[in-house]
């Protein structure tokens, strides 16, 4: 089962060689942000919010004096936006107030932060710190499962169990590898078994479709030929960058 997993991470590092955070992000509070707001929404749509918000309040410190209604209106289009204004005004005011208005790099001081988990904090530590860690969302702990390389449904026990098989020099690569699988290939309800370049590594193969030509119209963003969610996407990614929702 180890060989299989690191087998994995090898094909998909081929595959998805250019694998990075979706999120736009030019500093760590920007990313730390960005990733409170990804919950229960997409990274286009943050994408698509977040340079508004920042033009506002650029700083941890302009941020947590922000008027609560205003900044509930600016990232309205995330969805939960009361309770993601809360944790903004909250996590800001802590970096104000305990951090001297700077993120910090240990994932104790991160998720004491209002609104912060294990998941916003590894994503915060391996994008913007360099400091390996896993990032178990839904499409990663979904994988994992089909993989068979766990069981657990509880995300700190799959992290805990991933981080025994995969080296830990990988552990944040190995996240973006598969949550660009998860997105793209290995969806949720429709998995394009057919058209997945690890195939024959996946003991749930035939969940999904097989067919490799209806297999191939199951595909999202640049395996399909459309826009990343990413609106500032890194010079060697190979997708466009997406256009605003409605247009066109």
């Amino acid at each position: 089962m180890v060989r299989r997993a690191r087998r994995i991470n090898r094909e998909l590092a081929e595959v998805y060689y250019y694998a990075h955070p979706e999120l736009d992000f030019e500093n760590p509070f920007q990313l730390l942000v960005a990733t409170v707001l990804s919950a229960q929404t997409t990274d286009l749509r943050v994408n698509q919010t977040t340079p508004a918000l920042f033009a506002a309040y650029p700083t941890p410190e302009e941020m947590a004096a922000a008027d609560p209604e205003r900044l509930e209106e600016l990232i309205r289009p995330t969805g939960f936006f009361r309770n993601k204004a809360k944790s903004l005004l909250g996590l800001s005011a802590a970096l104000r107030d305990r951090f001297d208005g700077e993120v910090p790099d240990s994932l104790e001081a991160l998720v004491s932060l209002p609104g912060v988990g294990r998941k916003t904090a590894h994503v915060v530590l391996g994008n913007a710190f360099g400091r390996p860690g896993i990032t178990v969302d839904t499409h990663f702990g979904r994988l994992v499962r089909r993989w068979k390389l766990t069981e657990q449904t509880d995300p700190e026990k799959v992290e805990a169990e991933i981080a025994e098989i995969i080296p830990k020099s990988e552990w944040t690569m190995f996240s973006h590898r598969v949550i660009f699988h998860g997105r793209r290939i290995c969806h949720s309800r429709k998995p394009a078994c057919g058209a997945c370049p690890i195939a024959w590594l996946c003991p749930s193969y035939g969940e999904g479709e097989t067919d490799p030509e209806k297999a191939r119209k199951l595909l999202k963003y640049e395996m399909g030929g459309l826009p990343g969610q990413r609106l500032k996407p890194p010079a060697d990614y190979p997708g466009q960058p997406a256009p605003p929702l409605g247009a066109g």
